[in-house]
């Protein structure tokens, strides 16, 4: 199996009818969840930062082409009663249902659409590839290709689906994720190892530098597997989350190719983290990379307005890797082969290394190049 329904006690269902798509996810256990920073949050998220306070999720209802986001008051009642449908289908405590939304801000939830397509789920939910796929599917927007991942530790497994493809920057999740591991973990540790998996995947993706107003993450332990060694299991949803937030930079908006900056030599980890993230959104170098134009300096210049100390004259730079690696800067010195820089972006992995020669952080972030396909999408987003 792909990834949740590889996990015991999960069960998944979904539906999608042109834009309108709704997943139902069934499994009970410890929970944690992470957030959108966005000042303007959507209803969906206002309701379950209070809800996520039992620590506990029976069940996830999911809908896709409206977002439920600057709805007011109705918004919040209609996040409720959209809780209320899911725990009807799922046979759960709708005190116990995680929700979200993806779609166009601004609009109200279609409830009779939402209760008629969890009525008919409700018999199917099922522990299948085909049940997962449909899940993945359902909660799908401008996405091109669904998002699975599954890491198999010592005794347990995690796994993760998610979708975001745009409105991608690093603040939270930049997305919807819906994790699960058979692992017995407790409520803070699993809340601290999701957080902390997050801020080194999930917030280093930058698709366009616009921070969604419902970006959540959902991280549920069922408990099956036992009780599991806390740093094995940090490592090993980490590793999940990378994945999958891999593959939401390479499914940016009219995206042809994948940006991979590592940063090392840095004061401290998050001063690597932040330099590779401004590396990654920068328009310029997203432009660069879109037309194999080893332009380097843009790279360059990007670190150097991301408020972190470093001497320029110091740093060194290369593009690619393995046999492939072509320096382009040695501790301030050029030494590029603009020929070689070139046949280096022509896969549809682009991959940068820079060293600040400032410290022992590093970090590594993913972004994608910017064409005429993300205006296009975005340019008629609602019509």
């Amino acid at each position: 199996m792909r990834s949740i329904c590889a996990i015991e006690g999960v069960e998944a269902a979904g539906i999608k009818e042109g834009k309108h798509g709704l997943a139902l996810i069934r499994a009970e256990g410890t929970a944690a969840g992470v957030f959108t920073s966005n000042l303007v949050r959507a209803a969906p998220i206002e309701l379950m930062l209070e809800r996520i306070r039992s620590g506990r999720l029976a069940g996830i209802c999911v809908n896709s082409s409206c977002a439920n986001a600057h709805t007011g008051r109705r918004g919040l009642e209609d996040a409720a009663a959209m809780a209320a449908i899911g725990a009807r289908a799922l046979g759960v405590d709708e005190r116990e249902v995680g929700i979200a939304s993806t779609g166009v801000i601004g609009r109200y939830l279609d409830l009779p659409l939402i209760e008629r397509q969890a009525g008919a789920l409700a018999g199917t939910l099922a522990r299948s590839e085909a049940a997962e796929t449909a899940a993945a599917r359902a909660i799908m927007t401008t996405d091109l290709v669904e998002k699975h991942a599954l890491v198999r530790g010592d005794g347990f497994s995690i796994g993760g689906i998610c979708k975001g493809s745009g409105m991608i920057a690093p603040n939270m999740g930049t997305m919807l994720a819906f994790l699960y591991t058979d692992a017995a973990i407790e409520q803070p540790i699993l809340s601290a190892a999701l957080r902390l998996a997050t801020d080194r995947t999930f917030n280093r993706v930058v698709v366009d530098g616009d921070t969604s107003t419902n970006d959540v993450a959902f991280l549920t332990a069922t408990g099956a597997a036992g009780r599991i060694d806390a740093n094995r299991f940090e490592k090993a949803l980490e590793a999940c989350c990378r994945a999958l937030a891999i593959q939401i930079a390479a499914d940016g908006e009219g995206a042809t190719r994948l940006i991979e900056v590592t940063v090392t030599g840095a004061p401290e980890e998050e001063d690597a983290a932040e330099v590779a993230r401004t590396i990654v959104g920068s328009s310029l170098v997203k432009t660069a990379v879109y037309g194999e134009d080893p332009n380097w300096g843009r790279v360059i210049a990007a670190a150097g307005r991301a408020g972190v100390e470093f001497d320029p004259y110091g740093v060194s730079l290369a593009i690619g890797e393995g046999e492939g690696r072509v320096p382009l800067v040695a501790r301030g010195e050029i030494v590029v082969d603009l020929a070689r820089a070139k046949a280096a972006m022509a896969g549809k992995r682009v991959v940068f290394t820079l060293d600040l020669d400032a410290g022992e952080g590093e970090a590594t972030a993913w972004g994608c190049d910017l064409t005429e396909g993300y205006v296009e999408i975005n340019g008629k987003y609602t019509t």
